[in-house]
């Protein structure tokens, strides 16, 4: 499983930064100092460093140049404070990416996945592929593909099948799927988004609807995928 550590003083914005990333099986030290950060970084093994710039005991600055002594760990920086010379500098210590406050949480899911890739760590416990019968699902790239042909998902589709796949064997209650379909932006999910999004979803994965071989219903209870 690939682990994350975010450095970020803001005690909001931290939680919410380690509860999403958690959701996609990261996982997540969260530091709120500069201190902190150095003691988990020293102490743990490492994939991706998520710092803020701006730290009540230091700068996320320093810290990638400590990480930078002794490490390659990929580094994303976080910032309120856009201007070209700070951005430039990040870069010249070796970051290797940097996203402006504020900014959406599925923007930065891509930026990281973006980075894990370039620099091979994209290990986050699960295999890249999935395939079953003549369905194949790329979770690198997040696509889906049958009998050799892209499906075309919405975004919810996708998540849907992502969570299903990834639990092939278990049944999945309704609220364990509307726990990972909450809006990345914070919208809430109910319980008739969901159904039309299963709908939705096998039409676009069945030969024939009314006898599925992928999502089958577990009465009273949620989905499952396939033979599970």
């Amino acid at each position: 499983m690939t682990t994350i550590m975010i450095v970020e003083d803001d005690r909001l914005l931290l939680e919410g930064l380690a509860y999403t990333l958690e959701k996609e099986r990261y996982e997540v030290l969260a530091a709120g100092s500069y201190r902190e950060g150095v003691a988990y970084f020293q102490s743990h093994s490492i994939q991706l460093a998520i710092l803020d710039i701006r730290l009540p005991d230091g700068s996320g600055t320093d810290l990638c140049r400590e990480i930078r002594r002794s490490s390659g760990t990929p580094v994303i920086f976080l910032t309120a404070n856009d201007t070209e010379p700070e951005i430039v500098a990040g870069f010249d210590l070796g970051a290797d990416d940097y996203i402006s406050k504020p900014f959406s949480m599925e923007v930065l899911l891509r930026r990281i996945k973006a980075v894990l890739r370039r620099t091979g760590e994209d290990e986050t416990g699960m295999e890249r592929y999935f395939i079953y019968k003549d369905l194949k699902v790329d979770y690198g790239k997040m696509t889906v593909w049958k009998n050799e042909e892209e499906l075309k998902l919405t975004t919810t589709e996708y998540r849907l099948l992502e969570a299903l796949a990834q639990n092939s064997g278990q049944v999945m209650t309704r609220e364990m799927l509307l726990d990972r379909l909450w809006d990345q932006s914070g919208n809430f999910v109910d319980e008739n988004t969901l159904s039309v999004n299963i709908k939705r979803l096998r039409d676009k994965l069945e030969d024939d609807p009314k006898n599925c071989r992928y999502i089958k219903t577990v009465f009273g209870i949620g989905y499952t995928w396939g033979d599970g």
